[in-house]
């Protein structure tokens, strides 16, 4: 969450209640026990382990092998669609 990030940015401590203020002074609404999650996921796991974990989501593409047709070569006379028209 942003809102323990930027804290911690600061070196201030990371707790549910400037997760609150900063999320309503940023004009947005949560549930009122997201800011006490994240605060006690902080407090047990330490926000520098958990920037480390990441989110998990995503990426992963950009290692993957060339895909077909790379950058060089020509495609194959007659279309993409293996050389025969019609």
């Amino acid at each position: 969450s942003y809102a323990a990030l930027i804290p911690h940015d600061d070196g201030a401590e990371i707790s549910a209640q400037a997760m609150a203020s900063l999320i309503k002074a940023s004009g947005c609404n949560v549930e009122g026990y997201w800011p006490m999650l994240m605060a006690k996921m902080v407090s047990n796991v330490g926000m520098d382990a958990l920037i480390k974990m990441g989110s998990g989501a995503g990426g992963g593409g950009a290692a993957a092998g060339p895909a077909a047709g790379a950058a060089g070569e020509a495609p194959p006379a007659g279309g993409a669609a293996g050389g025969a028209a019609g």
